[in-house]
């Protein structure tokens, strides 16, 4: 094995286990919208452990922070 390879695979199963945490974060908060917890605290940091690998997800959690800000400017 090369080092061209290694580090690709390094790559490919750091991307893979962000979107599984990130995913099961968001998951999560998603339950908390119908179950007891705080859902707006959990989605975002969800949104910030993808957005380390995606693009999408910088833009949602940049979304949610004005969102935020604009409620709490009320």
């Amino acid at each position: 094995m090369n080092f061209r390879s290694l580090t690709n695979s390094y790559r490919s199963a750091r991307r893979v286990a962000i979107a599984l945490v990130g995913g099961t974060v968001i998951a999560i908060g998603v339950a908390m919208i119908l179950l007891p917890g705080p859902a707006f605290l959990i989605i975002p940091i969800g949104l910030a452990i993808l957005g380390v690998e995606y693009a999408w997800a910088r833009r949602w959690l940049s979304i949610a922070r004005q969102t935020a800000q604009t409620f709490s400017d009320r």
